[in-house]
């Protein structure tokens, strides 16, 4: 287990909430490796906790796919696999083509203002070099179209299904050579919205997903 292990602490949340995203970070910096067991007693002992917001953690690590439990062998960190992501991704493919549409037939001018600066905070935060950041951006672009949709119970399933898709985003942006075509797929959504042309944007925003699937698809391979 990495040394480097320590507790993120935040006196505006749950115990459980600060040990849930110290161990998320880990995960996803590559800290905690996929396959590698999250023993409760020797977490607990690394950060100076006890066993009960661990447990809780690991159960939350669970819901975001990043953590699985075996029946007499505990948790561990979840390994990345290929029908994983092509699971998680057609879903996503599915419902931000519904999303899109829907968006495209409800953008307000306010909608399409906080698009536009959501897409130029995330040009920004490709030239940060932090990761997480340019995570963030690029989620907050695609929420600001989920929003203009205008369907409340579509924005339920997608957060649900950010969750899961954070690991892979994170993965494939830690290459920074994919941002010159994130960045230009943005823009052709962008305008596609503004000329309101729906068939057109659907059909990038599909595109857009299939690109990701690639390239998570070639990280996975590399790591096998």
């Amino acid at each position: 287990m990495t040394d480097k292990l320590e507790l993120n602490m935040n006196a505006f949340l749950p115990l459980r909430d600060v040990v849930f995203h110290t161990l998320r970070e880990a995960i996803l910096k590559g800290e905690l490796k996929p396959g590698e067991r999250l023993m409760e007693l020797q977490l607990a002992s690394k950060l100076g906790v006890s066993r009960t917001p661990i447990r809780e953690a690991i159960r939350m690590l669970e819901l975001e796919g990043l953590a699985v439990t075996f029946p007499r062998k505990g948790a561990e960190v979840a390994k990345m696999t290929e029908k994983d992501m092509e699971d998680v991704l057609q879903i996503r493919r599915a419902l931000d083509e519904l999303a899109v549409g829907l968006a495209c037939d409800n953008m307000t001018e306010e909608k399409l203002e906080q698009l536009y600066k959501a897409m130029i905070r995330f040009e920004e935060s490709t030239r940060s070099g932090d990761v997480k950041q340019t995570a963030q951006t690029d989620m907050e672009f695609h929420e600001v179209i989920y929003q203009a949709a205008d369907n409340p119970k579509l924005v339920n399933m997608l957060n649900n299904l950010r969750e899961q898709m954070y690991r892979y985003r994170v993965e494939y942006l830690k290459n920074d050579d994919v941002y010159p075509r994130l960045i230009e797929e943005h823009q052709k959504i962008y305008e596609g919205l503004k000329q309101k042309d729906k068939e057109t944007v659907v059909e990038i925003v599909g595109y857009h997903v299939v690109n990701q699937e690639i390239m998570v698809k070639n990280i996975i391979h590399k790591q096998e």
